[in-house]
């Protein structure tokens, strides 16, 4: 499997037009709720809202990077990462501040993505858990992300 998120692409969703509209969709999520509907805990071991937007601003960084290097090295591997471990530092971060890293990345990707060509998207990378893919699979990747977590965030603010 190279995209574990691909189920949330059923329907044939358009992964461009869900990545282009996360940030906003997160941005009204925080403005909806106080701080504290934010920081609390769904269950023992879930992620808050806050948590998973810190998750969510981290992961639009490392695919920052994934994107550019698929495109700038030949069969680029990725490196994985611990979310687990990454998450350790989230105390330090307000909501606020996740959406608007999460944002301003998306935009600086959103822009990189739209200048590449078709044989751009086919480049192959590969992951070292998931297997060989192409750049296009990346892309894919980041929109079932942001549905997966979209969800979840919807589902703790219900």
């Amino acid at each position: 499997m190279t995209n574990p998120y691909a189920a949330f692409l059923d329907g044939g969703k358009d992964p461009l037009e869900v990545i282009r509209s996360t940030a906003a969709r997160l941005a009204d999520a925080v403005h909806a709720h106080d701080a504290a509907t934010l920081d609390r805990n769904p269950a023992p071991g879930k992620w808050s809202v806050r948590k998973i937007l810190c998750h969510l601003a981290d992961c639009e960084v490392v695919f920052a990077f994934r994107l550019r290097q698929a495109l700038a090295e030949d069969r680029h591997v990725m490196q994985p990462f611990d979310q687990d471990r990454w998450a350790m530092s989230y105390a330090a971060y307000e909501a606020p501040a996740a959406v608007a890293v999460f944002s301003s990345v998306r935009r600086w990707n959103l822009a990189f993505i739209g200048q590449l060509k078709s044989e751009d998207l086919a480049r192959p990378v590969n992951h070292p858990e998931r297997g060989d893919m192409a750049l296009r699979t990346i892309v894919e990747t980041m929109a079932g992300h942001d549905l997966n977590h979209l969800r979840q965030i919807a589902a703790i603010l219900m």
